[in-house]
Order: C-alpha cells, then sequence, then structure tokens
C-alpha cells in the first residue's frame, strides 16, 4: 500500500466501525437503567486512518467514557497485539505498529460508573504492501554468549527515511538495567551500545517490532526480529604499543600478562590503531596476505602467511594471533604489519577464551581507530553517541511497564503516582 492517504470510502469504513462499537457499548446498558443516576460507560474502539484496509502502521485506541478499561484483547492469525492502558484506564493503545495484510479482531470490556459492563467487538484488516526493508542482524547472534563490550547491529536493505520510526519499534529488555542508545551510521544502519560496559552474566533481549513500520515512501518492515543472548565473563585486555605487553582480565581481576608485538610503524598502514577495539570474530587457521595494502604477487614485500589462532579487532586487518616468527621480539620490539603478535602458546589461550564483543584497548599508538573500523563503536563520546540517535535520547533495558500498572503498584506501596520513565528501549 503507497503512503498516500486512505480514501473517502476508507474514511467512511472507519466511521462506521467506531460507531457501531458505541452503540454496542450503549446497548449494553443504557442510561435509562443506571441506578441513582449514573452514567453507562461508553465504549469506542478506533482502528485509525482508515476502514477496510488500514495502513499497517494505523494504531489501535480503545477508549471509555463515564467509566474504566477493564480488558482489552486483540487477536490475529499470529497472536496477540501489545497495548498500554493509561493511569486512569480510560484509554488503551496498541504499542508496535500491525503486521501487513493481516485481520485483526478487538474485543473491549469496560466498568462503568453505574457497576455495569460494556463489550464491544469488531474488526478489521491491514494493507498488504509491495514492497518490503528486510534486515540482517550482524550482532549478536541468537543464543550467543559474549563480550561485555557487545554492540547490538542491524543493517537494513534499503534506505530508511523515517529513522524515529524505526527506533520507537526496537526494544532492548535485560535482567538488570543498564543504560544505553541506539545511533545511526548512515541511513542503513543503527547500533545499539550501553553506556558502560554490560555486567557480566545480563541476560539480554531484542526485539525488533519493525512489520508495518513505514521506512519510506510505500517501504514497510515486513516483520519482526529478535535475538536473545547472554553476556559471559568480563574478558578486557589492555595492548601498550610502548610497553609491549597486553594485560587481560577476567571479571576485573588479571589473569594473564602476554608479551607482545606490535605495528612496526613507518607508514599508517603499518601502525596498530590506538583505541578501544572489540573481538568481531575468531579464525583459525586464516590466511593473510599484503592484499590489503595494493600489494600483490610479484610486488616488492609482498607476503602470504598461514596464521592461526586469529581473533579479528578491526575490518583494517589487525587481529591478535599466534606469531611464532616474532617470538624473539615479543615484550621488546614491534615488528608487525600492524597486528597484535603473540606466542603459539599464548594464543591458543587468548583465542579460546575470546568472546566476540571482548573489549581490547590498545593504548600508546599514534593512529587512531575509526569508530566504524570494524566495531570501533566504544571511540565515540557518549553524549555524542546520543546525540547520534534518531530521537536524541538515552533509553535504559528496564521491562515495559504501562501507566496503569505503575500507578496500581506505586499505590500498593504508599507512592505518589506518577509518569512512567519515557527513556525505555522501546521508545514511546
Amino acid at each position: 500500500m503507497s503512503g498516500s492517504r486512505p480514501g473517502d470510502r476508507g474514511r467512511r469504513a472507519a466511521a462506521v466501525l467506531v460507531g457501531a462499537s458505541v452503540v454496542a457499548g450503549a446497548a449494553a446498558c443504557s442510561e435509562d437503567s443506571a441506578p441513582d443516576g449514573a452514567e453507562a460507560v461508553k465504549l469506542a474502539v478506533s482502528p485509525g486512518g482508515g476502514g477496510g484496509k488500514l495502513r499497517p502502521d494505523s494504531p489501535i485506541a480503545v477508549e471509555a467514557q463515564s467509566g474504566t478499561i477493564e480488558n482489552v484483547r486483540v487477536s490475529a492469525n499470529r497472536g496477540e497485539v501489545e497495548g498500554d492502558l493509561n493511569a486512569d484506564r480510560t484509554r488503551w493503545r496498541s504499542r508496535w505498529t500491525l503486521e501487513p495484510g493481516t485481520t485483526y479482531t478487538v474485543d473491549a470490556t469496560a466498568l462503568g460508573k453505574d457497576g455495569r459492563t460494556s463489550t464491544v467487538r469488531s474488526a478489521f484488516s491491514t494493507a498488504g504492501v509491495r514492497k518490503t526493508n528486510k534486515v540482517m542482524i550482524e550482532a549478536p547472534y541468537n543464543k550467543e554468549t559474549v563480550g561485555v563490550g557487545i554492540p547490538i547491529i542491524m543493517r537494513f536493505a534499503r534506505r530508511v527515511k523515517d529513522r524515529a520510526a524505526v527506533e520507537r519499534a526496537l526494544e532492548v529488555t535485560a535482567d538488570r538495567t543498564v543504560e544505553g542508545a541506539w545511533r545511526w551510521f548512515g541511513d542503513q544502519e543503527v547500533v545499539f551500545r550501553t553506556k558502560k560496559y554490560w555486567p557480566a552474566h545480563t541476560k539480554v533481549s531484542f526485539k525488533a517490532h519493525l512489520a508495518g513500520v513505514r521506512t519510506g515512501t510505500g517501504v514497510y518492515g515486513g516483520k519482526n526480529y529478535g535475538v536473545a543472548f547472554k553476556i559471559g565473563d568480563s574478558h578486557v585486555s589492555t595492548a601498550g604499543e610502548d610497553s609491549h605487553k597486553m594485560v587481560v582480565k577476567i571479571n576485573g581481576k588479571k589473569a594473564r600478562t602476554i608479551p607482545t608485538s606490535m605495528g612496526r610503524g613507518g607508514s599508517r598502514m603499518f601502525t596498530t590503531t590506538n583505541g578501544v577495539h572489540l573481538a568481531m570474530d575468531k579464525q583459525d587457521p586464516t590466511v593473510m596476505t599484503s592484499g590489503w595494502m595494493g600489494c600483490g604477487p610479484g610486488c616488492p614485500g609482498y607476503y602470504s602467511l598461514t596464521v592461526y589462532k586469529a581473533v579479528r579487532i578491526s575490518n583494517s586487518g589487525e587481529f591478535v594471533h599466534s606469531a611464532p616468527w616474532s617470538v624473539g621480539s615479543q615484550g621488546s620490539v614491534n615488528v608487525s604489519h600492524g597486528c597484535i603478535n603473540i606466542s603459539p602458546s599464548n594464543a591458543n589461550w587468548f583465542y579460546k577464551m575470546s568472546l566476540r564483543g571482548d573489549p581490547v584497548r590498545v593504548t600508546g599508538s599514534s593512529r587512531e581507530l575509526e569508530p566504524e573500523n570494524g566495531w570501533g563503536y566504544w571511540q565515540v563520546k557518549w553524549n555524542d553517541w546520543v546525540k547520534g540517535s534518531a530521537l536524541k535520547r538515552s533509553v535504559t533495558t528496564a521491562p515495559h511497564v504501562d501507566a496503569a500498572t505503575l500507578s496500581a503498584q506505586q499505590k500498593q506501596q504508599g507512592a505518589k503516582p506518577k509518569a512512567p520513565e519515557k527513556q525505555r528501549a522501546e521508545g514511546n
């Protein structure tokens, strides 16, 4: 369905649906039968924006007058729709966009001031869409155990014009409350990063409620995505270009000091990048050649090496890997093309331990790691990171609680009700 406004026929259909809902509510309990002059509840259901074939990003709303909403159930063939009640229980609204080409049934019940209930049922369908924007989640994988620096990385197949709409559809929850933020790199990549490293052993769930989100003119999210992952032990390594050693800490305690030989310098391409890297993947073995610097076979200085126990830390060819040929230099002299050379025994230990998302911080180098060189996202200062959000805000991984539930909880605890926290991972 295109992004144009629905026609008059659609608007008439919407009016009929809402009108029918009001009549059904009034028929359940009329004002004439209300004792002591109490008003009967009036209950209305609105699909919003059209009738028989609504745009998928149309909201569902249920409103009660002269009473409170007791229950709302919106069902479709793929499950039920999540929604939120306001604090005084007079308005319910769907939380996410709707799936294209789907029929929904709304059942709502309200309690009037006269003590009687009113029930409404209505149904409508969303339009199918011709163009969808597919998504790839680069990290983390579902059920993966990852390092404390892990980002959530999403890449879109098509350009995203409405970044704010996409951000509102992204939900990150965890069993510990952590502050984080989304940041856009161009118009096809969005990354979630925490303000500080994840606490070790945190369980995290990420859901992208993208079905029905309009990402561009006539282009919608075709389905929802999600992964659940766990943060493993904290592995934080610091490698000094000038000290020729790498200190590895596990859960805050020094586990091993490893002699290293890093980029020999002399030119930018042979200088190990400075800053916070993340372990991106592991390869055993991998073949490293000088092709990355435009030097192929026959070129002076050409090399081709089979390398074992290699942990990638950037996209510019940097690895922490086994280098038996430079053991004599490790701990004293930098002789590599930019990688962090360590001995075979240390490399075997480091390789087995490493998780995707483990931080590897390099110090003492003259070349800074670029934020988009691999997963160099920790190179961006936190305030600047938040500014890269389409919504210009940070969020938390606290589970979502609607206003009505929060108000009830606070009343039970004797606290004054207040509005729920707006900065949550799934947006408003």
